[in-house]
Protein backbone atom coordinates (compact mmCIF):
# COMPACT_ATOMS: atom_id res chain seq x y z
CA UNK A 1 0.00 0.00 0.00
CA UNK A 2 1.29 3.43 -0.91
CA UNK A 3 2.05 5.54 2.18
CA UNK A 4 -0.44 8.36 2.40
CA UNK A 5 -0.22 10.96 5.17
CA UNK A 6 -4.02 11.05 5.33
CA UNK A 7 -4.06 7.37 6.26
CA UNK A 8 -2.78 8.29 9.74
CA UNK A 9 -6.17 9.75 10.74
CA UNK A 10 -9.65 8.34 10.90
CA UNK A 11 -10.27 5.96 8.01
CA UNK A 12 -13.76 4.80 7.11
CA UNK A 13 -14.02 1.71 4.92
CA UNK A 14 -17.44 1.30 3.33
CA UNK A 15 -19.28 -0.90 0.86
CA UNK A 16 -18.82 1.10 -2.32
CA UNK A 17 -21.80 -0.42 -4.13
CA UNK A 18 -24.32 0.03 -1.28
CA UNK A 19 -26.57 3.09 -1.51
CA UNK A 20 -27.03 3.18 2.28
CA UNK A 21 -23.26 3.09 2.80
CA UNK A 22 -22.73 5.82 0.21
CA UNK A 23 -25.38 7.88 1.98
CA UNK A 24 -23.49 7.34 5.24
CA UNK A 25 -20.28 8.63 3.62
CA UNK A 26 -22.13 11.75 2.43
CA UNK A 27 -23.61 12.17 5.92
CA UNK A 28 -20.15 11.99 7.51
CA UNK A 29 -18.61 14.40 4.99
CA UNK A 30 -21.40 16.94 5.58
CA UNK A 31 -20.80 16.84 9.36
CA UNK A 32 -17.00 16.76 9.30
CA UNK A 33 -15.95 20.35 8.50
CA UNK A 34 -12.36 19.80 9.68
CA UNK A 35 -11.86 16.79 7.38
CA UNK A 36 -10.93 14.33 10.12
CA UNK A 37 -12.19 11.38 8.09
CA UNK A 38 -10.81 9.85 4.93
CA UNK A 39 -12.55 7.07 3.03
CA UNK A 40 -11.91 3.97 0.96
CA UNK A 41 -14.32 1.40 -0.37
CA UNK A 42 -14.00 -2.15 0.88
CA UNK A 43 -13.68 -3.21 -2.77
CA UNK A 44 -10.67 -0.98 -3.47
CA UNK A 45 -7.05 -2.12 -3.28
CA UNK A 46 -6.51 0.19 -0.28
CA UNK A 47 -9.63 -1.17 1.44
CA UNK A 48 -8.60 -4.78 0.82
CA UNK A 49 -5.11 -4.14 2.13
CA UNK A 50 -6.39 -2.41 5.26
CA UNK A 51 -8.77 -5.30 5.93
CA UNK A 52 -5.85 -7.74 5.63
CA UNK A 53 -3.63 -5.59 7.84
CA UNK A 54 -6.28 -5.54 10.58
CA UNK A 55 -7.14 -9.24 10.12
CA UNK A 56 -10.74 -8.55 9.09
CA UNK A 57 -12.28 -11.19 6.89
CA UNK A 58 -14.00 -9.45 3.94
CA UNK A 59 -16.38 -12.39 3.56
CA UNK A 60 -17.71 -11.70 7.06
CA UNK A 61 -17.49 -7.90 7.22
CA UNK A 62 -19.14 -6.23 4.27
CA UNK A 63 -20.31 -2.95 5.74
CA UNK A 64 -18.60 -0.20 7.73
CA UNK A 65 -15.15 -0.30 9.32
CA UNK A 66 -13.43 2.52 11.21
CA UNK A 67 -9.67 2.55 11.64
CA UNK A 68 -8.72 4.95 14.41
CA UNK A 69 -5.27 5.25 15.95
CA UNK A 70 -4.24 1.99 14.31
CA UNK A 71 -7.21 0.01 15.69
CA UNK A 72 -10.14 -1.24 13.64
CA UNK A 73 -13.77 -1.22 14.75
CA UNK A 74 -16.60 -2.86 12.84
CA UNK A 75 -20.42 -2.73 12.69
CA UNK A 76 -22.18 -0.78 15.47
CA UNK A 77 -18.94 0.01 17.30
CA UNK A 78 -17.55 1.66 14.16
CA UNK A 79 -20.74 3.67 13.65
CA UNK A 80 -20.82 4.86 17.26
CA UNK A 81 -17.13 5.80 17.20
CA UNK A 82 -17.70 7.76 13.98
CA UNK A 83 -20.58 9.85 15.37
CA UNK A 84 -18.35 10.85 18.29
CA UNK A 85 -16.40 13.06 15.91
CA UNK A 86 -19.25 14.70 14.00
CA UNK A 87 -20.49 18.25 14.51
CA UNK A 88 -23.90 18.92 15.96
CA UNK A 89 -25.73 16.70 18.43
CA UNK A 90 -24.62 13.45 16.79
CA UNK A 91 -21.92 12.71 19.41
CA UNK A 92 -24.71 12.14 21.94
CA UNK A 93 -25.48 8.87 20.15
CA UNK A 94 -22.03 7.58 21.05
CA UNK A 95 -23.40 6.99 24.57
CA UNK A 96 -25.15 3.93 23.11
CA UNK A 97 -21.74 2.23 23.28
CA UNK A 98 -22.74 1.19 26.84
CA UNK A 99 -25.23 -1.26 25.34
CA UNK A 100 -23.46 -4.62 25.05
CA UNK A 101 -22.02 -5.13 21.58
CA UNK A 102 -23.94 -8.34 20.82
CA UNK A 103 -27.24 -6.46 21.19
CA UNK A 104 -26.04 -3.45 19.20
CA UNK A 105 -24.67 -5.68 16.45
CA UNK A 106 -27.90 -7.67 16.28
CA UNK A 107 -29.76 -4.52 15.21
CA UNK A 108 -26.88 -3.49 12.95
CA UNK A 109 -26.77 -6.88 11.22
CA UNK A 110 -30.53 -6.89 10.60
CA UNK A 111 -30.30 -3.54 8.83
CA UNK A 112 -27.12 -4.55 6.97
CA UNK A 113 -28.72 -7.78 5.79
CA UNK A 114 -31.60 -5.86 4.17
CA UNK A 115 -29.72 -2.75 3.02
CA UNK A 116 -29.60 -3.68 -0.68
CA UNK A 117 -33.31 -4.52 -0.68
CA UNK A 118 -34.31 -1.32 1.14
CA UNK A 119 -31.83 1.17 -0.31
CA UNK A 120 -30.59 -0.43 -3.52
CA UNK A 121 -27.21 -1.20 -4.93
CA UNK A 122 -24.93 0.49 -7.47
CA UNK A 123 -23.23 -1.25 -10.35
CA UNK A 124 -19.88 0.34 -9.47
CA UNK A 125 -18.21 1.87 -6.44
CA UNK A 126 -18.87 5.48 -5.48
CA UNK A 127 -16.80 8.05 -7.31
CA UNK A 128 -15.91 11.14 -5.27
CA UNK A 129 -16.57 14.58 -6.68
CA UNK A 130 -13.60 16.79 -7.54
CA UNK A 131 -14.08 18.63 -4.22
CA UNK A 132 -14.13 15.36 -2.26
CA UNK A 133 -11.28 13.58 -4.01
CA UNK A 134 -8.65 14.53 -1.41
CA UNK A 135 -10.70 12.68 1.22
CA UNK A 136 -10.53 9.32 -0.55
CA UNK A 137 -7.55 7.00 -0.34
CA UNK A 138 -6.41 5.49 -3.61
Amino acid sequence: MRKDHRADGLIVLFDGVCNLCNGAVNFIIDRDPTNLFVFASLQSDVGSELLRKHKIDPTVTDSIVLIEEGRASVRSTAALRIVRHLKGLWPILSALIIIPRPFRDLVYRRIAKRRYKWFGKRETCRLPTAEERFRFLE
